[in-house]
């Protein structure tokens, strides 16, 4: 027999295994899940009496819409008793997230999907919200008021964020889960998804979010807990399974597809004859790199403890070029950055989004990486901790958004990380000069391709000039609510002449946006695909015709709130220019 032969056998039975116990897990969670599955209207004892109450407080979020010195479109608004509900509308006292759709994933500033991201993590976005007393939940209902349907998954803690003690151990119970679903309807509803029983009392209930599939922001209004003080008891008197608990090695194959019953499916003599690694020694060392490159972080970390052949494959740093961390936020902690640290000699990208709070990452845990460092929303993080990134000199891509950094450590960081060509400091309310922080980024990132300042509260037009003689690459800008910018001085059309690269524009809610301005993207940003001029009064229907004619990939104009662009103007420009998503929202 040909040696090629119980090579090949062996690699397509090592697929089919994987396949196997793929599908094991699944139909083993399904069947967990059929245990522990408890409808709101489960019966329970008379004596235990349901508890319903609404959010307390809004701990933690990932991102909102409005102002961090605001309520208006903040996730803050999701605690107490529903503002807007059962009104449908655009409301600015709901809870709203910043994005929509998939215009965010078509930017410049979009990073390629990471590798190893496990299929059923689909979050883009998430809000933690306490409630007053812990239960035992029986119903988590959401109450939307605009644009519904981005809730995707819910889940519950075991920690009590109001007890003096920390806890020993901190467990996340996901109550509730579904893929992304298109709901055609933008009314108000009141979701209602049928929740599993855990075993543990909780307080504090996290929702995610991906709006990918919405056509414009969801807007929540509130959130309320059904529980009970004790456990439910359900009618049939199946015991509760902790999915936490049990390890692969307690369910066996029943078929004789494992690895013990494989061996014995081959009687030929040269598999009897061959290494205990299952002639994997024999393939190419790139041939099995290229095999582990389809598993997930947790496997990989799993069939390294198999043998010594896949140890040394599965610690190879060439598997963790890309290293994705955000959908294991639940877990990770300094710990578990130690245990990866040897392995990621050659990291480039990193995703820490999400993770660290509550103090279970450090300050000097969080530093050891990377060329990608996104720490979004990780507003938890001591302002001197970000004194340590201006040591990743060959830094690419910054994400701040919503973090404490402060102005000295930002000015050492630009300094020092001249390679950047992608940064994000939106919402960074410590900031006090951005005037400052703009002028040595036009000196010292001469690379940067895209930049996000969203509601950056003080930025002048001089601020402005440096950014735009010194970053002529830029292909995308965010000025969305930044109100000290005035199309008078001359900002924007200075800033549409000397970055033709342009991309994306977003001017949110600049009401001195005028028609000049729009002239001058048409005559010299012809590359644009996206502009964002919600809320300005100064901008007709014939300057936006001038600038579709002119951009022909424009994809994305939002005219929303823009008093002179009325229906009868974005029907006019919808019929002219169909390939154009002219969103036009007006005020309640």
């Amino acid at each position: 027999m040909s040696p090629v032969f119980p090579m090949l056998t062996v690699l397509t039975m090592f697929y089919y295994i994987c396949l196997r116990r793929r599908a094991r897990t699944a139909a083993r969670g399904e069947m967990m899940n059929s245990h522990r599955t408890i409808e709101s209207n489960s019966r329970t004892s008379p004596l235990n009496a349901e508890v319903v109450q609404y959010a307390k407080e809004v701990v933690d979020f990932s991102s909102h819409y409005g102002s961090e010195n605001s309520m208006s479109y903040t996730m803050w608004n999701l605690a107490g008793v529903p503002n807007v509900f059962p009104s449908s509308g655009d409301f600015t006292q709901t809870a709203v997230f910043r994005t929509y759709g998939t215009w965010w994933d078509q930017c410049p500033s979009a990073s390629l999907p990471f590798k190893r991201t496990p299929p059923n993590f689909q979050s883009q976005d998430y809000v933690e919200l306490t409630f007053e007393q812990q239960v035992y939940p029986t119903a988590v209902h959401v109450l939307e008021t605009y644009h519904p349907g981005a809730v995707i998954r819910i889940l519950a803690c075991s920690a009590n964020p109001y007890s003096p003690i920390p806890p020993a151990e901190v467990r996340w119970e996901i109550l509730w889960s579904e893929t992304p679903t298109k709901v055609n309807a933008s009314q108000a509803r009141q979701f209602k998804p049928c929740i599993k029983q855990i075993n543990f009392p909780t307080n504090l209930i996290r929702l995610e979010v991906n709006s990918s599939l919405l056509d414009y922001y969801t807007e929540l209004d509130a959130v309320v807990l059904h529980g009970t003080k004790d456990k439910p008891v359900l009618s049939l008197q199946t015991s509760l399974i902790d999915m936490n608990d049990l390890e692969d090695d307690d369910y066996e194959e029943k078929d004789g597809c494992g690895m013990d019953s494989l061996s014995q499916k081959f009687s030929s003599t040269a598999l009897r004859e061959g290494p205990n690694n299952g002639y994997f020694d024999k393939l190419p060392y790139e041939l099995i790199q290229l095999i582990l490159n389809h598993l997930t972080l947790p496997d990989l970390c799993r069939l390294a403890q198999t043998c010594k052949l896949l140890n040394q494959h599965c610690c190879d740093p060439l598997q963790y070029i890309h290293l994705n961390l955000q959908p294991y936020w639940a877990k990770l902690n300094d710990t578990s950055l130690e245990f990866l640290q040897a392995r990621c000699t050659l990291v480039q990208w990193l995703n820490l989004s999400w993770t660290g709070n509550r103090g279970f990452i450090s300050v000097a845990g969080f530093s050891r990486f990377l060329k990608d460092l996104n720490l979004s929303s990780c507003d938890k993080l001591p302002p001197q901790a970000f004194n340590h990134i201006a040591k990743l000199c060959g830094l690419k891509r910054l994400v701040l958004y919503r973090t404490k950094v402060e102005q000295t450590a930002l000015l050492s960081i630009l300094n020092f990380c001249s390679e950047l060509q992608h940064l994000s400091l939106g919402s960074c309310v410590m900031i006090e000069d951005y005037d400052v922080i703009a002028s040595m980024i036009g000196a010292k990132c001469k690379k940067l391709r895209t930049l996000d300042l969203w509601r950056c509260k003080n930025i002048t037009e001089n601020g402005i000039a440096e950014l735009a003689s010194g970053c002529p690459l830029l292909e995308e800008l965010d000025l969305g609510w930044c109100p000290t910018l005035q199309s008078s001085t001359g900002c924007f059309a200075k800033l549409a002449r000397q970055l033709p690269n342009l991309q994306k524009l977003f001017l949110t809610a600049n009401r001195s946006v005028c028609d000049t301005d729009i002239e001058e993207l048409a005559c010299n940003c012809t590359r644009l695909r996206q502009l964002d001029i919600l809320g300005t009064r100064m901008v007709s229907p014939a300057s936006l015709r001038k600038l579709l004619e002119s951009c022909k990939d424009l994809s994305l104009l939002d005219v929303s709130f823009c008093s002179q662009i009325d229906n009868r103007a974005v029907l006019e420009l919808n019929v002219s220019f169909p390939k154009v998503f002219i969103k036009k929202s007006f005020t309640q």
